[in-house]
C-alpha cells in the first residue's frame, strides 16, 4: 500500500518506520527540515509538501500535536487533490467534534476519514506496540487496518466518527487520575519515613498497581491540561456531573516530572503549597 505520513517527529517517525518495515511504501513530509532528514535517514521516501504526497499515496496518517494542525493538514490534503476513495486517518489526540467536522469535510470530496488516536505513548511507538482506537465508518477502518496494525498491538473500532477520540479521552482520564492517586499514596509513604521509590516497587507487586505507576518515573505530564479540558468539555456538553475529575483536573496541573523525581528520590516533596519531609521515629515515623 502507498502510505502518506504527515508529521514525522519522534513519534510519527517511529510509527512510519514500522509501516515501512511491514512492507508498505511510506511517503513522508513534515514542516520541520530536521524531521524530514531523519525520515530520509530512516529509509522513508520524503517529499516536499502535501501536493507531492497526494500524488503518491492512497491512504494518509496525520501525526500532529493539536486540533488546529489536524484541521490545517486535512484541508491542505483536500486542496492538494487527494484522490476520491482515499482514506485519511488522524492519529493525533483531538476533540471528537474536530473529527466530526473533518469527516464531513472529507465526505464532501469523496474521501474517507477516520479518527485513530493511539495509546502507550513514545515507548509504544518505538517498539511498534501502540494501541489504536478508531472511530468512523467500518469500510474506512478496515481499509486502514493493515497500516494501523503495523505499529499497534491492537486496533479497536470503537464506533462512529469521534468514538476513537472519546475512547482516548476515557483512557486519559484514568491515566491522570492514577497520576494524582500515585502521588498522594507515595507522599503518605514518604511522610512516614518509608522511601517512596521503595514503596512504588512494593506496590507494583500488589493488587493496587497500575500501568501509570509502572511508568511513573518516565511520565512527562506534557498533555494533561489538554486531555482534561477535553474530558470536562465533553462531560459538560453531555450534562454529566463528574466531580472526581473536576478535582483531578485541578490537582494534576500541579504535578510534573520534577515533582515526581523529587518525591521518589529527594529528601522532601512539594504538594498543595506544603513541603513534606519524612517524620523521624520519635515524631511518629515508621522507619
Amino acid at each position: 500500500m502507498q502510505v502518506g505520513f504527515i508529521g514525522v517527529g519522534a513519534m510519527g517517525l517511529a510509527m512510519a518506520d514500522h509501516v515501512r518495515k511491514a512492507g508498505h511504501t511510506v511517503w513522508a513530509t513534515d514542516i520541520d527540515p530536521v524531521a524530514k532528514q531523519a525520515a530520509r535517514d530512516a529509509g522513508l521516501e520524503v517529499v516536499d509538501g502535501l501536493a507531492d504526497l497526494t500524488a503518491k499515496a492512497e491512504v494518509f496518517v496525520i501525526v500532529v500535536a493539536t486540533d488546529a494542525q489536524s484541521r490545517s493538514v486535512t484541508a491542505g490534503l483536500l486542496s492538494a487533490g487527494v484522490a476520491k476513495g482515499s482514506v485519511i486517518a488522524v492519529a493525533a489526540t483531538n476533540h471528537p467534534d474536530t473529527m466530526v467536522d473533518l469527516h464531513r469535510l472529507c465526505a464532501g470530496h469523496g474521501v474517507g476519514f477516520i479518527d485513530a488516536p493511539v495509546v502507550y505513548g513514545m515507548q509504544g511507538a518505538k517498539h511498534g506496540n501502540l494501541g489504536t482506537l478508531c472511530g468512523g465508518d467500518a469500510p474506512h477502518v478496515e481499509r486502514m487496518r493493515p497500516v494501523l496494525a503495523a505499529y499497534s498491538r491492537f486496533v479497536e473500532h470503537v464506533g462512529g466518527i469521534g468514538a476513537g477520540q472519546l475512547a482516548k479521552t476515557c483512557n486519559n482520564m484514568l491515566h491522570w487520575a492514577a497520576c494524582v492517586a500515585n502521588y498522594e499514596v507515595l507522599l503518605l509513604a514518604k511522610r512516614y519515613g518509608v522511601d517512596a521509590q521503595r514503596m512504588r516497587e512494593i506496590l507494583l507487586q500488589c493488587p493496587g498497581k497500575n500501568i501509570t505507576l509502572e511508568r511513573w518515573d518516565t511520565t512527562k505530564f506534557t498533555w494533561h491540561e489538554k486531555d482534561m479540558d477535553v474530558a470536562l468539555e465533553l462531560s459538560q456538553a453531555g450534562g454529566l456531573s463528574l466531580p472526581l475529575f473536576g478535582q483531578v483536573d485541578q490537582l494534576v496541573k500541579m504535578l510534573g516530572p520534577d515533582q515526581v523525581k523529587e518525591l521518589l528520590h529527594g529528601t522532601s516533596a512539594q504538594y498543595l503549597g506544603q513541603t513534606i519531609v519524612p517524620l523521624d521515629r520519635a515524631a511518629g515515623g515508621l522507619s
